[in-house]
């Protein structure tokens, strides 16, 4: 007769209490595994431990501070944005040339004319206007890529649709401070060939672009430069089959 192959059961050691021990070998492996950094059973899929496509030890985190957030600061961005252009209106009002007029009476009417026919004046107050905005476009950049370090759509479309709007309230309110729309009052109360200002007027509706335009170019141009930097993929998931240390490395 031939013995068994298999070998006996470890012998049991007393307790105190005066029972049987079992080997410590099942209790060790009826523990299930842990997560070395969190402490949670990692073999459970979709836990916090376990495996998954964002890392080894990661779990699903949400990326940026959420769209409600964005939104509502976008909002505070074109209101802010947008009530500065009355600073720009009164910039605009006090710094742009005067465009001289005369008025005339001819046969028995008043009759209005430019004091300088070949003068630039009418220029000047266009780029007085253009390089204006271009200033408050770069300055509103600037002050919100300060309080909020980083790009996102909302946040670029607040800054573009705030400068427009500041750039029509300037407009607005430019022309309202500036002399007077009815020129031929105006002459009348100046009197007959004395020259007076023209009314305050926007000649290049394009200019109104330039805040907004500016605001983009100079945002995007910042968060490219000093805003946060994406991690690289390639670090938090190293290919497969290639082990992944508890500190985040790859193992060679």
């Amino acid at each position: 007769m031939t013995a068994p192959l298999t070998p006996p059961p470890p012998p049991r050691e007393p307790s105190p209490n005066g029972g049987w021990q079992q080997p410590a070998a099942r209790h060790a492996a009826a523990v299930p595994p842990h997560d070395v950094i969190s402490g949670a059973p990692g073999g459970i899929p979709g836990h916090p431990g376990a495996p998954g496509p964002y890392g080894i030890y990661g779990s699903y985190e949400q990326d940026g501070p959420g769209m409600k957030t964005e939104l509502r600061e976008a909002a505070i961005v074109t209101v802010v944005v947008a009530l500065l252009g009355a600073l720009l209106g009164v910039l605009w009002w006090r710094l742009a040339p005067s465009v001289p007029l005369v008025g005339d009476v001819v046969d028995n009417g008043w009759v209005v004319y430019f004091k300088d026919s070949e003068g630039e004046q009418a220029i000047g107050v266009d780029g007085t206007f253009t390089l204006l905005a271009l200033a408050f476009g770069l300055v509103s950049a600037l002050a919100v890529f300060l309080w909020r370090r980083r790009g996102g759509v909302p946040l670029v479309i607040g800054l573009a649709v705030g400068g427009f709007l500041g750039a029509l309230l300037a407009w607005w309110l430019g022309v309202r401070l500036g002399p007077t729309q009815d020129v031929i009052a105006h002459a009348k109360e100046a009197g007959k060939g004395v020259a007076f200002s023209a009314p305050l007027k926007l000649g290049a509706k394009g200019a109104l672009l330039a805040w907004p335009l500016a605001a983009l170019v100079v945002h995007l141009g910042l968060t490219a430069l000093f805003g946060p930097r994406d991690a690289d993929p390639y670090q938090q998931h190293p290919p497969q089959g290639q082990p992944k240390d508890p500190y985040g490395a790859p193992q060679a």
